[in-house]
């Protein structure tokens, strides 16, 4: 039952009254500055150097005139984000100093088209929009999504080296595509629905169709509207074109950072030789002291607590460890707690959770159809049971790539490296595709994405059209690969019929391994299914005969006979019993691999050179003899994960450090390459990189040397003078607050209302279906399938339709590789805390778990608090929280049928209160 407002407004109320607000740099933290600089700097609550759209409306709460008007509010702060974002800088917060009247231009031209001449198109917002530089996302978003449609579909006809430019209108440099052409710019940065770009493309408002011969897919024009909607991020120069035909200098190329071996560079001398504990601790400070930064005073110990076990555990420690922790004044109290955490199963939930972020899995193929992976979860508990055994890293990478090819002890060991190369297999792909060899080409192309992306940390699938055009990446390289994935089949299990153009088997596990069953079909369920099917088949034969009498093609009989082959594939995943058979999604070698042609311009019509399997030319330092046989992934997979290779253990160790402390060392994740960012500690980078590799590419030991770290056990404590040099804290000067994962938003309400399942899931409720998603969404599966107290991580993860309260608080994009999610701060995360029927059952449940627990009000809000946030109120919050509950009570017994019935309500409010607060959502 949905509450009314004057609750919901009681209860945020209560959340800013208690003052659990968290947020680095604070007003009261940072000194007075005049201006706009001082507003910003005041209602940057969460110190991340941006303003959200939460944060500005509470800056606009202070200007009347504006206050008055949402519409105002809005337009402003899109008129101010330059880069569309969502997140306003101090630069172009700044920008309302110089905002005045100005003609809105904001609609395109009625005619629309590209050619012709028609009144003024709609110009930039600014002119910072057209210089600013594009982030390593962006850059790769535009290599791989931009870059290839328009050198493969419209350089002919419009750039400098086309015979006949048409339309005025040049799209192969920067500047020409914003200045335009005839009808003026092509596109409005930030505005797709107002760029003529997209109209020509989509063929609307008049305009003429783009390119002319063909249509793009919706994908692809998808991909143009979202690049335009991030403010169409373009890294091409002046010269454009003219440099497409550079030659790559390999060698050269060498030399850059990323693709040196690590070195052992000697530990530095510190002057404060007190301060470090680990070796990592003396890298750190030696650049601290270089900078004139000096660390933050140590964590409280109950906040380091709170912060180890949500890291390692994605969890809220319980009262009793709390206890025990702040009791155990031993030597050694801190590294038996991160022993303990290490050694619990909710570790490999919570890191396995980290991997399929990298991993882009999912329980459904995205694009047009959506079809459901009912197998896809055995790769999700072999990722999770992978970092609970601590397999080593580089076994781990070789058994996802080339797993089916790898020698096993047992069938046990051979069924659990088949379901790992199901990495290959639950990536996104469009089984519409008409064109077999397109397909094929696409899921390779997204195979070395995947990769290369998460393994390597390089972007080589922006060398598919062309050489890559900043890494030492050609096109040859590209489908040296390319021939190695186009010689793999990639098993994905979709049925066959008329509508599933591009289907596949599955992978049969060895009879003799002990693998999870997942969720039986009941006799009533089998029975339901056979029936549906000899209905179905009696509706054929009907619609056959009526055709003929008719003399009409029967059109009826493509869906049905898409039905019955759904229908059927369900039933075949299962033993006449009704228990799974033992099948799971991954690759296989192809029974004929051969080698890959250099498609001209990515395009499977103009194949030109064979390339012979190979791996990248720029890492591949030492001597690696050519693939003769089979696919070559066996061969990629050592490679990947050799000692030789000097990304590998980089980009891991860079992961590892950036869900410790909330940003890499590089920054840039998934981009090593030279449009990444440079490390900021090259010799701790390649430090922790070494010592992955010495200790046997154990995850667990690299952890833990770096949660015993000094570094890692400062307090989140601001200092305006190291702010002053260092405001990101790209230097380690403090611990970042950062905010709870969405699965740990979850996990942890559900562990204060003592209603968390902690045992494994069995399977997912995905098994149970086939066939594409609105299918199943029309029957109400979907929300269905969310209905479970297990972890977050076995919620069902299906592309377009994620399950609420992870997408609201920055799940990762499942078709996508993620290295580090978004972090944002909106209205919808708080309103869906005070108002979604889930939450307020499970603050229900924490009430009455408050009330059969503990006898007086005191001893319930301290324990809530306990629960909740990892401390104790204090005295202020106390008086606060208590007076809040009399009076809810009070003020709802009025109508209720007991006392009883309205102190449970009070408590429900009470718990719900905190949970919409800052400091449950964020460690500090």
């Amino acid at each position: 039952m949905p509450r009314h407002l004057p609750l919901a407004a009681a209860l945020f109320a209560l959340a800013v009254g208690l003052t659990l607000a968290v947020g680095a740099g604070r007003a009261e933290d940072t000194p007075k500055r005049p201006g706009l600089e001082a507003a910003f700097k005041k209602f940057d609550a969460n110190g991340d150097g941006k303003l959200s759209h939460e944060e500005f409306n509470q800056f606009v709460q202070s200007a009347p005139r504006i206050k008055a008007q949402p519409k105002a509010k809005d337009f402003l702060f899109k008129r101010l984000d330059a880069d569309g974002d969502g997140f306003l800088t101090l630069d172009e917060f700044k920008k309302l100093a110089d905002l005045g009247p100005k003609k809105d231009n904001d609609t395109p031209n009625k005619g629309g088209s590209l050619k012709g001449k028609t009144e003024p198109a709609p110009t930039p917002k600014n002119n910072a929009e057209a210089t600013k530089e594009p982030t390593a996302e962006q850059v790769a978003f535009f290599e791989k999504k931009i870059r290839p449609v328009l050198v493969g579909k419209c350089y002919s006809c419009h750039s400098e080296s086309a015979e006949k430019i048409k339309g005025g209108l040049t799209l192969d440099t920067r500047a020409g595509l914003r200045k335009g052409g005839e009808s003026g710019p092509a596109l409005v940065p930030g505005a797709p629905k107002k760029s003529l770009l997209i109209h020509a493309l989509r063929g609307t408002d008049n305009s003429a169709q783009m390119p002319p011969k063909e249509k793009l897919t919706e994908d692809t024009i998808a991909d143009f509207e979202k690049w335009i909607a991030m403010g169409a991020p373009d890294p091409r120069g002046k010269a454009g074109a003219k440099n497409a035909n550079a030659a790559i200098d390999i060698e050269q190329g060498r030399t850059h950072w990323a693709f040196q071996p690590p070195k052992a560079a000697a530990v530095p001398a510190v002057k404060n030789v007190a301060w470090p504990k680990t070796d990592a601790d003396r890298f750190l400070l030696a650049k601290l002291e270089e900078k004139g930064l000096t660390p933050a005073s140590d964590a409280d110990k109950r906040a380091i607590l709170r912060r180890v076990t949500f890291d390692l555990t994605g969890l809220p420690p319980t009262p009793e460890e709390l206890d025990e922790f702040l009791n155990d004044n031993s030597p050694n109290a801190f590294a038996k707690v991160v022993d303990r955490l290490l050694a619990s199963p909710a570790f490999g939930e919570t890191w396995g959770r980290h991997w399929l972020d990298v991993a882009r899995y999912a329980e459904s193929s995205g694009k047009e159809q959506n079809i459901v992976y009912p197998h896809a979860w055995r790769y999700r508990d072999y990722v999770i049971q992978a970092f609970n055994k601590d397999k080593p890293y580089a076994r781990f990478l070789r058994e996802q790539l080339a797993g089916d090819l790898i020698p096993a002890k047992d069938d046990a060991e051979k069924a659990e490296q088949l379901i790992a190369t199901g990495y290959l297999a639950v990536g996104p792909k469009s089984h519409n595709e008409p064109n077999p060899l397109h397909f094929r080409l696409d899921v390779a192309d997204e195979q070395i994405d995947a990769f290369s992306q998460g393994m390597l940390g390089m972007t080589v699938a922006c060398a598919r059209c062309h050489d890559h055009k900043f890494d030492p990446i050609p096109t040859h390289d590209y489908y040296a690969l390319a021939g190695i994935f186009t010689s793999t089949e990639t098993k994905f299990g979709i049925p066959q019929g008329g509508v599933f153009r591009q289907n596949a088997s599955l992978i049969d596990l060895p009879t003799g391994a002990d693998v999870p069953a997942g969720l039986v079909l009941s006799k009533t369920e089998q029975g339901f299914l056979k029936k549906r099917v000899d209905d179905l088949k009696k509706e054929r034969d009907e619609a056959r005969e009526q055709a003929r009498k008719d003399k009409q093609p029967p059109i009826r009989l493509v869906g049905i006979n898409n039905q019955i082959a759904i229908l059927e594939k369900q039933l075949s995943h299962f033993e006449a019993d009704g228990s799974p058979k033992k099948q799971a999604m991954g690759v296989g070698d192809k029974m004929a691999p051969r080698d890959s042609p250099v498609y001209t311009r990515g395009e499977p019509e103009k194949p030109g050179e064979i390339v012979s399997r190979g791996f990248l030319q720029v890492v591949n330092t030492v001597h690696t003899p050519p693939v003769k046989n089979g696919s070559g992934r066996r061969e990629l997979a050592q490679w990947v994960a050799s000692k030789d290779n000097p990304l590998t253990a980089r980009v891991w160790a860079n992961r590892v450090w950036l869900h410790l402390f909330g940003r890499g060392i590089v920054s840039s994740p998934d981009n090593f390459g030279t449009t990444g960012q440079p490390p900021s500690h090259p010799e701790l980078l390649d430090y922790l990189a070494l010592s992955l590799m010495e200790h046997g590419w154990s995850t667990k030991k690299l952890i833990r040397g770096i949660v015993l770290s000094h570094a890692y056990q400062m307090s989140s404590t601001y200092d305006a003078k190291n702010a002053a040099t260092d405001p990101d804290n790209v230097y380690v000067w403090r611990m970042s607050k950062r905010r709870l994962g969405a699965e740990s938003v979850r996990d942890a309400m559900l562990a204060v209302a003592g209603q968390l399942d902690i045992t494994p899931a069995n399977g997912s409720p995905v098994g149970r279906f086939e066939g594409p998603v609105q299918v199943l969404n029309r029957g109400g599966g979907m929300a269905v399938m969310a209905e479970t107290n297990h972890r977050s991580v076995y919620l069902p993860i299906v592309r377009g339709q994620v399950p609420e309260v992870l997408e609201l608080f920055d799940f990762a994009e499942p078709s996508l590789v993620t290295g580090a999610r978004d972090d944002t701060s909106v209205p919808s995360q708080g309103l869906f805390l005070m108002n979604n029927p889930s939450v307020m059952k499970l603050a229900e449940k924490t009430a009455t778990r408050l009330l059969g627990r503990y006898q007086s009000p005191t001893e319930r809000v301290d324990a809530a608090f306990r629960l909740t946030f990892g401390r104790s109120p204090t005295p202020t919050e106390a008086t606060a929280a208590t007076t809040f509950i009399d009076s809810f009570a009070r003020d709802s017994g009025k109508g209720r049928k007991s006392a009883t019935e309205a102190e449970k309500a009070a408590w429900a409010a009470f718990s719900q209160a905190l949970f919409a607060t800052a400091e449950f959502r964020y460690v500090d």
